[in-house]
């Protein structure tokens, strides 16, 4: 708590400079001119599990205060404070120890708390970047590595990163001390300690075509079972007809175990999606697939550093990769009208290597911008359980205020 209210008063006295400040010399304007931004993100979720008699109700609301320094000779400062309150009930299950009296609940991963979600200096030179402290690091489409933005407390890296911007292509190195999960610090499974090695080298041509290769060698010093080494490459292209776009991603990987993981593997992952963007609505079909080994426990694909709600249906039930793999066949469509805009997508899996079925699932979701500062979503997801887990739905009500 000590700690917590220091980093509350230092916030406190930047944004007073910020309003009150004459500017001594050039740092002093620096934190002057520099910006402050309130937003606060309201989240109602229901969970209908049948592997729990009683249902989860979560009603949370996020309330993030921020600050930037003005760009000094190529230096910024930033720093993030999140906190997380439940209204209106706290019937459910937060996860990983953090409500350890409420197991008779379904699990919604939004934990109380106040934390410091980023604090970093960031040095720009010749066109480059270099940042150092906890931050947020967003690779590609997060398949790999990610924020998490989705739950209430974000995950976060205590990291240095460069990034380089190379005749053309774009290389980001990343060195990971700490990675801050979504559980907070209160919990165990909250902060893993990391020897973290993070590679990603991109090239675009007539912003038409995108070519990545990536290497990321993941050393949990917590969790030995996350400890991989991956290395894979993809490829985004897409043609330009009078009146609709068409477009094709291809993804591959392979995997190894890392440093001090307990099991010997290798393992595959590959994905193939199409999509067709017209005027008002698009349609997406693809296939993903993370290779598995039903003889051998923990042999299978993993990204534990992923953004993983966004990949594999939105009821979160392969946030981790069964033994036998997992075979994810989805069709889908997007579209918007005005201030509306909608999703809806059906997932089929399958285990990759035995081929048989898992469930199927359906999510749905629409957003509306209500006022330039205020937007709202309603999301919507269904799993049919056939051989895995068990049959869930999830209901999701969200209010964003941004100030």
């Amino acid at each position: 708590m000590n700690k917590i209210l220091s980093l509350l008063t230092t916030l406190l006295l930047i944004i007073f400079c910020n309003q009150n400040a004459a500017a001594a010399d050039s740092i002093a304007e620096a934190f002057s001119s520099g910006h402050t931004e309130l937003t606060f993100r309201y989240r109602y979720e229901f969970v209908d599990s049948d592997a729990f008699e009683r249902d989860a109700n979560a009603s949370t609301v996020k309330t993030r205060l921020n600050y930037s320094t003005a760009n000094y000779k190529g230096m910024t400062f930033f720093i993030e404070l999140d906190n997380v309150t439940e209204v209106f009930g706290d019937n459910y299950n937060s996860g990983a120890g953090t409500s350890p009296n409420r197991t008779r609940f379904p699990v919604v991963a939004d934990p109380t708390g106040t934390e410091l979600n980023q604090a970093w200096f960031n040095f720009n030179f010749s066109a480059h970047d270099f940042k150092l402290g906890r931050q947020r690091i967003v690779l590609d489409n997060q398949r790999f590595v990610g924020g998490v933005a989705w739950r209430q407390n974000e995950q976060t890296y205590d990291a240095a990163r460069l990034d380089f911007n190379l005749a053309g292509s774009q290389l980001s190195l990343a060195y990971i001390d700490r990675v801050n999960r979504i559980f907070g610090g209160d919990v165990p499974a909250g902060d893993h300690d990391n020897k973290t090695l993070l590679a990603n080298w991109s090239k675009e041509w007539n912003g038409q075509h995108k070519l990545v290769f990536f290497y990321y060698d993941i050393d949990n010093e917590d969790v030995r079972a996350f400890s991989t080494q991956t290395y894979g490459v993809s490829f985004d292209t897409f043609v330009q007809f009078e009146d609709s776009l068409l477009s094709l991603s291809l993804d591959y990987a392979q995997q190894s175990d890392g440093t001090n993981n307990p099991v010997s593997y290798n393992a595959d992952y590959w994905r193939i999606e199409g999509a067709l963007e017209m005027s008002k609505v698009d349609f997406i079909i693809g296939q993903e697939v993370l290779t598995g080994n039903s003889s051998i426990n923990g042999a299978a694909f993993r990204t534990p550093l992923a953004t993983l709600h966004a990949f594999n249906g939105w009821s979160d039930r392969f946030l981790s990769t069964p033994n036998t793999g997992l075979k994810d066949t989805y069709i889908g469509m997007i579209g918007s009208h005005n201030k509306v805009s909608w999703y809806l997508r059906y997932h089929d899996f399958e285990a990759e290597s035995t081929n048989q079925s898992y469930g199927s699932e359906i999510d749905a979701s629409v957003s509306f911008n209500l006022t330039e500062h205020i937007s709202t979503r309603i999301k919507y997801a269904q799993y049919e359980a056939d051989g895995f887990s068990t049959d869930t739905q999830h209901l999701w009500l969200l209010v964003n205020f941004d100030f």
